[in-house]
């Protein structure tokens, strides 16, 4: 689910970006419990898909 792409964060709604990100900052919390190689490869995917959905909320 992390990747996102900016088109489609542009047609979400105010109230869908604050949604995603509250489920992807919990996906991340998640992926830094584990803490094995591959999870830390998709923590990072999850930290750009956040920067993205920032980016466009401001």
């Amino acid at each position: 689910m992390a990747v996102i792409k900016m088109r489609d964060i542009e047609n979400l709604s105010e109230k869908e970006i604050e949604e995603k990100l509250k489920e992807l900052r919990i996906e991340l919390i998640k992926k830094n419990l584990v803490g094995n190689k591959s999870s830390k490869v998709k923590a990072k995917e999850i930290k750009k898909a956040i920067a993205r959905l920032l980016t466009v909320k401001k």
